[in-house]
């Protein structure tokens, strides 16, 4: 996913007449949550207010602290303290708080000594936080009797409930020893914890509501080994009736002799019992080479057993299996398995505060520039991954905790987009143009080219009570390897020194700026890195510069969300266990509403016949609405509250590969998820329409989709060569957005996005939808040859395109013509196995409900195929990297621009991709890899890479192909 530059500012001024003294009227009911970011002498506090009670005109929160501290600056209110007693009061712009609206104020202070959490809270004089009930916990990991090495990390895990009116405000994991760490504020509730000491340990979670109860989970004893162990991977695992699954055996130390591994179900479930591996030997030289244990489940019971594996003089290890029933044939239990390596804490494929990796390997470079960072589209399949666990094991709260974490990382708090609500919908973002090469960087900003009015924001702000946009970012840095430490809700630059994920960006410099030409930068530039502007100036070109934040949204990531949501609402429902997923299906409708800004053009620009940008008329009310979901929206403001701007782009540039027409639908028509936004249903009904156009516009004569169309040529509102066809007025471009490589040369495009069509066509049956797919998989499988008997894999791998659609195209009319003058062509071949799996999603969506039994072998002898390059890890083929040969590419720098990366790396003149990421010579596969990119060797250096995206696309396809064949 790359995006493109989002550089613009507003800066908005005038005069505002002196309101009158608001009204205070007492609340029925209210709730506060309270955090802070301490540094030992000082801290600032951030406080959320949400009114539960009648709306408010004025508001006024009272509370007080323990200790000595004291107030120096505040902001979002009007702080003032008296003794221990703080009181903030609205400001002008925010004193009106709906019904259910919540609002932000924080302040910095000063304190020495302890400083305690105030747990009291008024608002108008009504004491907030006052639940009902008690609330509860559990403690769901590790499991009970788990045997840990020393220096072994523990994963220790919790859900919790508040009390009936209240929050959660933070969960504490303990042993006989004492707390073991700062509590978790966020769901999912989680630790990783490293013993000290070898021995018995009882482990128990603590809750703490917002109306100061309190709660203890029943303990569960684990036992830490210093002696040699029997070790197992995974510790838990899931088997459908009737089927089989297993678990891997090995030792901790090397053993002098042979040793005698004996397997057998201790507790439990009888239906589940040990069919293979039940007696494994191990030697001093095959001692830590994984051997299996394979559990057989019966056809009729469920539950859980407990297996344990001993050996004399080694400690036990016990696994966990689970029987579920309803969930059963053999593609359905390839899900199972590949779940859980997937799930397994030894594949890697997670980091320790849970956030699924782009891959397991760490030396990868392809949209992502290191394997250990994240995208919005990871945490879609993660999301994805568990409501499909959640329709075969009816068990949802894997789901649940998936979207908590998605919206715990990746949407950015309030504290991280704090200056939204100076934001001016009449004017959104000042003209900066873009251009093809980075040379043509930084931009010049130019206030003189007109920009359209923002149509949604309002009702949007009107709808859920905040400024702040609830979308993903679209990148991050899991393990801060580059430092910028821009932490979720955590600060800005915090450097290298920071734990856990950072946000970062790429791509800001034109279509043909490749992720080996890029310079990552950090979401929130405070000036602390880069140059005497951070790392703007680079960028955009202006008279001055100011500090600010700024976030990228992939539209296509968020669609799959809610695709994944629209799922499990499904799912759940058939399980009469809609209420398990309510709340988080309402939030992806919450998603779906915000997603909108993927609909408008860049600078809400009129769509259509858009050139030159100077006369390009700007746009009013929606006719600035393409309705497609174009390549990525952005938003941003300073990081001075007092300098009041902030500013929100769209993207005129849509690509076919980015529609989800199923995400579209849902949106309309499942009341579970539908968006508040008083426009929003009527926009995902056009947008419905309009995708579905655009695909057919798009077919070629042979049937796969060609790029796609923009409003904005060369991103610089330039007129678009004589004769270009247009699609309601914009522009065709056979690759759209981005040019190294081309766009739509990925073959991973059209199984992607034609994947969803076939969704959309299954539960739907839509005539024009069928038409689409009927073209589309006669091609696709005329181009495949598959061997399921030796995983012989031949699918399309690159693409080239020749002509462009026969005529314009504006709904006016019948449905355009067969295209005769736009053609594809396969360059080359592949393997690709994420890929593999996508397509052959998209041939068993469409055989299922059209019959096509052709299409239906197709995706069966895909899917054969690439189970036979299962590994210990998932699934996975060798790829030659012939790219990395770019490694040592320059990175283009203006003359005269210095500065530095966190770590210390120059950035200058002479700058390339690898003497900016100097991190990469501590890799395990630097060296052969750089030989390869300085011409030290010739010879390409061969991956086998575990995405994390293709490893789950892997276990849909099992798992859809099971559910809709029943095989």
């Amino acid at each position: 996913m790359l995006t493109a530059v989002s550089t613009a500012l507003t800066l908005v001024c005038g005069g505002l007449a002196a309101p009158a003294p608001p009204s205070l009227a007492a609340a029925a009911s209210c709730k506060v949550a309270y955090s802070k970011n301490d540094w030992g002498s000082g801290f600032t506090a951030s406080i959320d207010i949400t009114n539960q009670g009648d709306a408010l005109n004025g508001w006024k929160l009272t509370y007080s602290y323990g200790g000595d501290q004291k107030l120096a600056s505040g902001w979002s209110g009007r702080w003032s303290q008296s003794g221990k007693d703080v009181t903030v009061q609205n400001e002008s712009w925010n004193g009106t708080l709906a019904s259910g609206a919540t609002v932000n104020a924080g302040a910095q202070f000063t304190y020495s000594g302890t400083n305690t959490d105030p747990t009291a809270f008024s608002l108008n004089g009504v004491r907030c936080n006052q639940g009902t009930g008690a609330p509860t916990v559990a403690l769901t990991g590790p499991a009970a009797g788990s045997t840990y090495g020393l220096g072994d990390s523990v994963p220790l895990a919790a859900t919790a409930s508040a009390a009936s009116g209240a929050t959660v405000s933070k969960v504490e994991f303990y042993s006989q020893d004492g707390l073991l760490a700062a509590g978790d504020t966020s769901a999912p509730y989680s630790l990783n914890w490293t013993p000290a000491k070898a021995g018995s340990y009882s482990l128990y979670a603590r809750v703490t509501d917002s109306a100061g109860g309190t709660a203890e989970s029943e303990p569960v004893g684990i036992t830490v080994t210093e002696s040699a162990s029997v070790v197992a991977s995974p510790a838990s695992l899931t088997v459908a009736q009737g089927a089989k699954a297993a678990f891997g055996l090995k030792l901790s130390q090397a053993p002098s002799s042979n040793v005698t591994v004996t397997t057998a179900r201790t507790d439990g479930s009888t239906g589940l019992s040990v069919t293979g591996g039940g007696t494994l030997t191990f030697t001093p030289q095959n001692w830590s080479a994984p051997q299996n244990v394979e559990v057989t489940a019966d056809a009729s019971s469920t539950g859980k057993a407990t297996f344990t594996s001993s050996a004399p003089g080694y400690a036990s290890a016990a696994v966990t299996v689970t029987e579920v029933g309803g969930a059963t044939g053999a593609y359905t239990q390839r899900f199972l398995d590949q779940y859980n390596k997937i799930k397994d804490p030894a594949n890697g494929y997670f980091s320790p505060e849970g956030i699924p990796y782009h891959s397991v390997e760490t030396f990868m470079v392809e949209a992502p520039d290191h394997g250990h960072e994240t995208t919005s589209e990871a945490y879609s399949y993660l999301i994805w991954l568990e409501a499909m666990y959640g329709k075969v094991t009816q068990n949802w709260t894997p789901f649940n905790n998936a979207w908590a974490l998605m919206e715990k990382y990746m949407i950015p708090t309030h504290a991280d987009q704090s200056t939204n609500s100076f934001y001016n919908a009449s004017k959104p973002a000042t003209y900066a143009a873009e251009h093809p090469l980075p040379s043509g960087y930084p931009s010049q900003i130019d206030g003189s080219v007109p920009v359209g009015q923002d149509p949604i924001a309002g009702e949007l702000k009107s709808a859920y009570g905040t400024d702040d946009i609830y979308g993903m970012h679209w990148l991050e840095d899991v393990d801060n390897v580059y430092g910028y430490g821009d932490t979720p809700g955590g600060g800005c630059e915090n450097g290298p020194s920071a734990a856990g994920p950072s946000y970062i960006n790429t791509y800001q410099r034109g279509s043909q700026e490749s992720v080996f030409e890029t310079v990552p930068q950090p979401t929130c530039d405070a000036f602390k890195y880069g140059g005497t502007n951070g790392f703007l100036d680079l960028f955009i070109k202006d008279s001055s510069y100011a500090k600010q934040w700024k976030f990228t949204d992939a539209p296509d990531a968020d669609a799959r969300a809610i695709q994944a949501a629209y799922w499990a609402d499904v799912w759940a429902k058939e399980q009469s266990k809609g209420s398990d997923v309510a709340g988080t299906v309402a939030k992806a409708g919450k998603m779906g509403d915000y997603l909108r800004y993927s609909f408008f053009d860049k600078y809400f620009k009129k769509i259509g016949d858009c050139y030159p940008a100077s006369s390009c008329p700007a746009g009013s009310g929606k006719d600035s609405e393409h309705y497609l979901l174009s390549w990525y929206y952005a938003w941003g403001g300073a990081l001075d509250s007092n300098a009041g701007w902030a500013w929100r782009i769209g993207d005129g540039a849509s690509h076919f590969g980015y529609q989800n027409p199923l995400a579209a639908y849902a949106l309309v028509n499942d009341p579970a998820m539908a968006p508040k936004g008083a426009t929003a249903k009527a926009d995902w009904q056009n947008s419905l329409t309009r995708q579905l156009q655009f695909y057919t516009w798009l077919q070629s004569a042979e049937g796969a989709i060609a790029g796609g169309a923009t409003n904005s040529w060369e991103g610089s509102y330039s007129q678009p060569p004589a004769g270009t066809t247009k699609f309601y007025g914009m522009a065709y471009d056979w690759q759209p957005v981005y040019h190294d490589p081309p766009s739509n040369q990925w073959f991973g495009f059209q199984a992607w996005s034609m994947e969803r069509v076939a969704e959309y066509y299954q539960q739907t049956g839509n005539a024009d939808a069928k038409a689409l797919l009927a073209k589309w998989a006669a091609w696709a499988m005329s181009q495949t040859t598959v061997d399921p008997s030796t995983g012989s894999i031949k699918i399309p791998s690159t693409l080239t395109w020749t002509g462009q659609p026969d005529a314009d195209w504006s709904g006016a009319t019948g449905m355009p013509s067969a295209n005769t003058g736009l053609h594809v062509t396969v360059a080359d071949y592949g393997d690709d196995v994420g890929v593999a799996a996508a397509y052959a999603k998209t041939l068993t969506y469409y055989a299922a409900k059209s019959g096509d039994a052709k299409a239906k072998q197709a995706a069966k002898d895909l899917l054969d195929a690439i189970w036979k390059h299962t590994d210990g890890k998932g699934v996975s083929v060798p790829e030659t990297r012939s790219d990395y040969k770019r490694l040592a590419d320059p990175v283009y720098v203006p003359s005269g621009w210095s500065g530095k990366m966190p770590n210390g790396d120059p950035i200058g003149s002479g700058s390339t991709f690898m003497s900016i990421r100097s991190f990469y010579k501590s890799d395990p596969d630097f060296d052969r890899v750089w030989a390869y990119a300085s011409g030290a060797s010739s010879t390409a250096p061969v991956f086998t890479y575990h995405r994390f995206w293709a490893q789950a696309d892997i276990a849909l396809a099992m798992a859809e192909y099971g559910r809709l064949f029943g095989e």
